[in-house]
């Protein structure tokens, strides 16, 4: 083999791993998330997690983003650490499917059907299709689907690219001399872990095996402990998305790695046992990538079915590998564990990501609402406990806002979706809103602890002015939340209309307290303190607006502040008018 023999083998490999990438981007992209969430959701039996895990194995195309999306889960605490168990399991089973597609590449026949089958037929033909819809298509679910359909074809000419160039090995005796060393098992089982520990997928290791089968010099002999190593070595990359997660979350990495290793070690012992009684002659033949696909295959659904009636043996293993720490018992707030639900492992899967950014962002929202209420309600009993417990959520909140600014920062360098890059710039522009919310919150309740602390109370009038005005602010935030929580673009003019009623009510109960002023029914220090209430309130309710004509724009496309409320005031009149009367009718001040 000379110097552009190897080069073409280098290129070949380079092309087949690219190739696996952009399927496996495409079908992830094609899924939306759906898989992942099913993952989550759908994993309650023993068997059916394996199914699952499988299933979705099967569709990604990798083991690997599997098991890692798995440690993800546990870590956000979405899965139980029993639960994660079958779909590890499961994963190994459903990344055998690559070698089997794989193995396609192998067929040789002169019928014209049967080379129909053969991927180095069919690819080019795939290629051109898929590239014709990533230039002419502007659908995204038609690139998703170019996508795939590219990735396979360059997975397939890498594939035949790397078994062509391989095939002179077969006449270089030092090619032949190494390959015997591996026909040691355990020789063998570490070459393989060290190939896929470094490429970091099996199903890439066991499609260079395959492709190393075009030589004729790797035997049966050779082949199976490298497949043996190959599962052990793809544990490397859920063991590195362990790191710094929560105990929980390690363990499930452990799992996986104890169940490949009890898996391997009991195949080995009871086949190499009765290799040594029996003498498979077929250990000597040449390995051709049908009988790689096989292998792969009958050692995965082997270890499955002796491990999957031991899942608590293997929990138990797990827990006694990685123990519990006693800790002092310190009060957690929602936000720590919304920490955990922002897994950086679920960036490699966009779709999904964004979903946990739509979760832990409605989660922000509620305390947001719930820091407002919180602060009027001291308006009718001052209680310290409840005041530290707004600036409490403030930080909170503060907190949030960091959390998930930081997290859709990342986020945004993926390669995203049209909508869910739209969907982004919605919950990175809400987040700042409800930040703003809480700090409005945290100046009422500073407001009436300064009355609190100077011994002031509102008149009697006042007191009712002020409960009508914070209801009805209450109102447009809990539409608000329905509005970012639903994307309801309907109940956009909904929360307009109260803005212009809260507007109108804020000003007539400044209005009014200043009529009490001049006849000596109230105080300007008083005043002060209610204009910084009405005036906190209001801006609440101007932050609403705000979110609201967010989520417009995403459903419009492109519409800006103004343009939202034009439509609304002027293209929609009779609507927005009778919404408007509805609401002056329900907040009026007596």
């Amino acid at each position: 083999m000379d110097f552009f023999g190897i080069l073409t083998m280098i290129g070949g490999l380079a092309l087949f791993l690219y190739g696996m990438q952009v399927l496996g981007d495409g079908l992830s992209k094609a899924s939306g998330g759906r898989m992942e969430q099913i993952l989550g959701k759908m994993t309650a039996g023993r068997f059916r997690a394996v199914a699952l895990g499988a299933i979705v194995t099967a569709v990604i195309q990798s083991s690997s983003a599997t098991t890692v999306m798995v440690v993800g889960f546990v870590n956000s605490g979405i899965m139980k650490l029993s639960q994660a168990i079958g779909v590890i399991m499961g994963a190994n089973v459903g990344t055998t499917i690559t070698s089997w597609v794989l193995s396609l590449s192998g067929i040789e026949s002169g019928n014209f059907f049967v080379r129909l089958l053969k991927p180095s037929s069919f690819a080019p033909v795939l290629a051109v299709i898929g590239v014709s819809m990533l230039l002419f298509s502007k659908k995204e679910k038609r690139k998703n689907a170019a996508l795939i359909l590219v990735g396979f074809a360059i997975l397939m000419q890498g594939m035949d690219t790397m078994s062509g160039a391989v095939a002179p090995l077969a006449d270089v005796p030092e090619f032949t001399n190494l390959l015997l060393v591996f026909s040691n098992p355990l020789l063998g089982l570490l070459a393989g872990l060290i190939l896929t520990a470094v490429i970091q997928s099996s199903s890439a290791s066991v499609g260079i095996l395959q492709a190393l089968c075009a030589t004729g010099a790797v035997s049966y002999g050779t082949a199976m402990p490298i497949i043996m190593g190959q599962n052990i070595g793809t544990c490397i990359t859920a063991l590195l998305s362990a790191i710094g997660t929560t105990k929980n979350a390690k363990r499930a990495a452990a799992v996986h790695l104890y169940f490949n290793l009890v898996g391997t070690a009991v195949f080995m012992l009871v086949f190499y046992g009765l290799h040594s009684a029996i003498d498979f002659r077929f250990m000597d033949y040449p390995a051709q990538a049908f009988g790689i696909a096989i292998v792969h295959t009958v050692f995965n659904l082997f270890s499955t079915c002796l491990l999957l009636p031991f899942t608590e043996w293997l929990e138990k293993l797990a827990c006694l590998t990685i123990k519990d720490v006693q800790t002092e018992n310190v009060r957690t707030r929602h936000v720590d564990e919304d920490a955990k639900i922002l897994d950086e492992r679920f960036l490699n899967n966009p779709a999904f990501a964004m979903e946990q950014c739509r979760r832990v962002s409605l989660h922000m929202a509620v305390s947001a609402k719930e820091c407002y209420m919180n602060a009027v309600d001291l308006l009718h009993h001052y209680d310290s406990e409840k005041a530290d417990e707004v600036s409490l959520m403030e930080n909170d909140i503060d907190r949030y806002e960091d959390m998930i600014g930081t997290y859709l920062l990342k986020l945004s360098g993926r390669q995203l979706a049209e909508r869910d890059s739209r969907t982004l710039m919605l919950f990175l522009e809400c987040i700042g809103d409800f930040e703003r919310i809480s700090d409005h919150a945290v100046g009422i309740k500073e407001a009436l602890k300064q009355m609190q602390e100077k011994k002031k109370e509102f008149s009697n009038k006042a007191q009712v002015e002020l409960d009508i005005y914070t209801r009805a602010v209450a109102n447009i935030l809990e539409t608000t939340l329905e509005v970012f929580d639903k994307e309801d673009a309907g109940l956009c003019m909904e929360v307009e209309s109260l803005l212009q009623v809260i507007t109108e009510l804020g000003a007539e109960v400044k209005r009014r307290h200043i009529k009490r002023l001049r006849k000596g029914k109230c105080t300007i220090e008083l005043g002060f303190m209610l204009s910084d209430i009405v005036t906190g309130a209001e801006r609440v309710a101007v932050h609403c607006s705000h979110i609201a004509a967010s989520v417009m724009e995403l459903q419009e496309d492109s519409l800006g502040i103004h343009e939202y409320r034009d439509a609304f005031q002027k293209n929609e009149t009779e609507q927005f008018q009778a919404l408007y009367r509805t609401f002056q009718g329900k907040y009026v001040l007596p």
